[in-house]
């Protein structure tokens, strides 16, 4: 089951980038892979939150799948938390915390999956850390190109 956990540092605030995050729908614009994102509803939860519930059509090669996440978003805290819903996974789950720090602000970034087909996880196993750093990149530049 690959996992990616990651600190960056970034000339940008908190608030800034957990709108950036939160921003499902632009996906398409800026992430790799991502070819659609289609949000199916959302909803007010307790503690200040909002519940996102939203498609992303991932396409590579002859490969592409649609799977649906339920995004919670909690800017009080300044938190993002996905959880898997339905499509090509076992599991899925991601979380991001936004933090501000001198001249800016940290972000931290984990996400665990696995796919319920094993070629599909082997695969994913051997290009997963090359493609977690392209969509932590693409976060980066679409940053700069909103705020820089």
């Amino acid at each position: 089951m690959p996992t990616h956990h990651e600190t960056r540092k970034l000339p940008y605030t908190a608030d800034q980038m957990f709108d950036l995050v939160a921003d499902v729908g632009r996906y398409p614009e800026f992430l790799p892979w991502c070819a659609a994102a289609r949000l199916r509803g959302s909803r007010p939860v307790a503690g200040g939150g909002e519940v996102l519930e939203a498609d992303l059509v991932i396409s590579f090669k002859v490969f592409r799948e649609t799977f649906g996440s339920r995004v919670t978003l909690w800017p009080e805290d300044m938190k993002i938390d996905t959880e898997y819903l339905d499509g090509p996974f076992k599991h899925m789950k991601s979380n991001w915390a936004f933090r501000p720090a001198e001249g800016g602000c940290e972000v931290e970034f984990f996400v665990d999956f696995e796919f319920k087909n094993r070629v599909l996880q082997a695969a994913a196993g051997m290009f997963f850390n090359d493609a977690m750093q392209r969509i932590v990149r693409a976060f980066e530049r679409r940053a700069a190109d909103l705020y820089g």
